[in-house]
């Protein structure tokens, strides 16, 4: 080994979640210079270079030669741990630390740990979970014999993920096993510190279907130790959410809450069994109501940092750099743990693999028409209309839906809109395509996938296979409604949304869908047609909450006058547009508004809801101002927390509903003029009124 430098230089290698953590701990170094940060995403590495500092970001590991690394932290998807920490070392010649799973394969592993050893660097996995406070607490706890000897140890965790942003198939969505390779580690390499050696292991995992993305979401898994028993248990659909440790001794248990950081030590006591019981319930019940409000006011002052366990990997491994010293985990430490990982997750990859590979494998019978977005409102009701007229539909879902199923007139093709695979596959031969699907709740990365990401796969595959008409469905949110003249009609050509980044994830990523297709028109000969409906209503959709009405905490808040009226279109009346669009010649490379003309004001439309639902509908109407005054709050609480917050003023005065359309395009260049009508619409949802 080479001798300590008195300054380390540190290169990062990955810019997402966990790489804020490591980062933050380098920083708090005063040994430690982060001399560059490589990502192949240089949107997110130049956004979190800004955050910390660092000047240099590059897209591939030999850019930062120039920075000269003497320590290098791998921080992307284990799959790509082996080959940038042999490159690192290689390239280099220095330590790594990558994070946890070392790497997906025993092999991989192997040969990390031969390069260290060729060339005599260290070499550091983050088993961050041992480095947890609590979690260190309860290991000393055991180690002093002060709960006898242990019986057994159970790992519990909840959790969630980031949604599936579109793009190439990530780990996540391709790795049968992904959630067992990510949070498993964790819990086999806690195991093992509490009972030794696992042997015996016995993993379970099952599919509750609620996120087709995430094949298998629950796991257990037993194993044996040295004389006593490990089980971990991992969810992603049980909530709360909790990450805890339970420890049970001859003599004592050990209750550690790694989401409140507070460690219960329940010994035997002397004298009756229940006394001893109650005392140490009661004991750990006051304890709680200091601790727990200690740990709040901690963690909002920066004295109990978030994610402890990362970040003091982080810094030890840094340390160890300096000093040329053992790594507290090395590669030996993670070889074990990855040995029975990957022999677990053989057979859920498996089915993994084997399901995605048979959504590719059948060639698609002919169609007339695909249609996306079919297990929506609008989209049942496209599809039901084109198997009305005789149409052979093929359907583009998430998840298989029962009623098509059971007509022979109709192909599901399951998969994500996000997926440029499956999408190509349910393009390819059909004459027209559909385009209604998108997303409508989530957060961003749910946008990104359905919205964006799906727009482009649908536009580059009709493109691709020669498909003869596109119409997509886009949005009247896609308008600037905050800064709009009331005096002046809205038209095809009325004024995009300034800034759509203020309006929200659907505005932001429905202007970008839509621009997209009309870049296609223009730029690539695309034949489409762009349809935007006003707030499409009908039986089904009753429960659907007006424009500039907002739904909060199980009751409807109606925004503004009473006597606004709002954009509304009946569904069977979209229908006859989306059916129009997708054969009259002069409608290609057209931007059409489907909104009737009739007008119907807000408190009008609430009146038929309640009419409905009766007392089941929770109704008040506040003031534009009032919400303004409340957003200005939740604005200032966001910056105070430093996030992102759902409600702010300039959101509040895009609730105004649009108005005073001019129709002309659609009943001139379209041919379309609404057939069922609101009024009839409205009987048709609400009864008679």
């Amino acid at each position: 080994m080479s001798a300590p430098a008195s300054t380390l230089r540190v290169a990062v290698v990955g810019a997402g979640y966990v790489a804020s953590h490591h980062l933050a701990a380098l920083k708090r170094l005063d040994f430690v210079e982060v001399v560059g940060l490589c990502d192949t995403n240089l949107e997110a590495a130049h956004a979190l270079a800004q955050r910390f500092g660092i000047e240099r970001v590059v897209a591939d590991l030999d850019d930062l030669a120039p920075a000269r690394p003497n320590a290098v932290y791998i921080l992307t998807p284990p799959a790509s741990h082996a080959a940038l920490a042999i490159r690192a070392m290689d390239t280099f010649g220095c330590g790594v630390l990558v994070e946890k799973p070392m790497a997906d394969t025993v092999a991989e592993c192997e040969a990390m740990i031969a390069k260290a050893e060729e060339k005599g660097l260290i070499l550091g996995v983050n088993h961050s979970d041992l480095l947890d406070p609590v979690v260190i607490k309860a290991l000393e706890t055991v180690r002093a014999g002060r709960i006898g000897e242990v019986v057994s140890v159970d790992v519990l965790r909840s959790s969630e993920y980031p949604a599936y942003a579109g793009g190439p198939l990530p780990g996540q969505v391709a790795q049968g096993s992904y959630p067992f390779r990510d949070l498993g580690v964790h819990g086999l390499y806690t195991l093992e510190a509490f009972i030794g050696p696992l042997r015996d292991l016995d993993v379970r995992f099952q599919s509750s279907g609620r996120d087709p993305n995430l094949r298998f979401d629950e796991w257990q898994v037993r194993a044996a130790g040295e004389g006593a028993i490990g089980r971990l248990l991992l969810s992603w659909n049980a909530r709360p959410m909790e990450s805890r440790l339970v420890v049970r001794g001859t003599r004592g248990t050990i209750e550690v809450d790694r989401f409140l950081q507070t460690c219960r030590i329940h010994r035997v006591l002397p004298g009756p069994k229940f006394i001893g019981i109650v005392i140490n319930t009661w004991l750990s019940a006051v304890a709680d109501v200091v601790r727990v409000p200690w740990n709040v006011v901690r963690f909002a002052t920066g004295l109990l940092r978030p994610s402890p366990g990362i970040q003091k990997g982080a810094a030890d491994f840094a340390h160890a750099a300096r000093d040329n010293a053992r790594p507290p985990f090395t590669g030996e430490d993670a070889l074990r743990i990855v040995r029975l990982l990957e022999a677990a997750c053989a057979e859920p990859d498996r089915l993994r693999r084997e399901e995605l590979d048979a959504r590719l494998a059948v060639t698609p019978a002919p169609a007339d028409a695909l249609v996306t977005g079919a297990a929506g409102f609008l989209g049942r009701a496209l599809v039901a209309r084109l198997r009305a007229d005789g149409q052979r539909v093929r359907v583009l879902v998430r998840r298989p839906v029962a009623a098509y199923a059971a007509d022979a007139g109709i192909e599901q093709v399951i998969g994500d809109l996000g997926d440029p695979r499956i999408v190509d596959h349910a393009v390819a031969g059909v004459p027209v395509v559909y385009h209604v699907g998108a997303a409508m709740r989530g957060g961003l990365r749910d946008f990104e996938a359905g919205t964006t990401w799906g727009t482009r796969n649908v536009v580059d595959a009709c493109l691709r296979h020669g498909t003869g008409r596109l119409v997509y469905v886009s949005s009247l949110s896609v308008l600037d409604h905050a800064g709009r003249d009331p005096a002046v009609p809205v038209t095809e050509t009325s004024v995009f949304e300034p800034t759509p980044q203020r309006r929200g994830a659907y505005t932001q990523t429905k202007l970008t869908a839509e621009q997209y297709v009309a870049d296609a028109i223009r730029g690539r000969g695309l034949p489409a047609v762009i349809l935007r409906p006003g707030q499409i209503f009908g039986p089904g959709a009753e429960k659907v909450t007006p424009n500039g009405t907002v739904a909060l905490a199980g009751r409807w808040l109606a925004i503004g006058e009473a006597g606004q009226t709002i954009p509304l279109v009946y569904v069977d009346d979209v229908v006859d547009a989306l059916r129009l669009a997708a054969s009259a010649p002069a409608a290609v490379g057209q931007v059409f508004n489907i909104v009737d003309g009739e007008p119907v004001t807000q408190q009008e439309y609430l009146d038929r809801v309640r009419g409905k639902l009766g007392d089941e509908l929770r109704l008040s109407r506040v003031s534009v101002g009032v919400f303004s005054t409340l957003a200005h709050g939740v604005e200032l609480l966001g910056k105070v927390l430093r996030r992102d917050v759902p409600l702010t003023r300039y959101r509040v005065a895009s609730l105004r509903p649009l108005a005073n359309f001019d129709l002309s395009a659609a009943r001139d260049r379209l041919g379309w003029t609404p057939q069922v009508g609101v009024r009839r619409g409205l009987d048709r949802t609400f009864g008679a009124g």
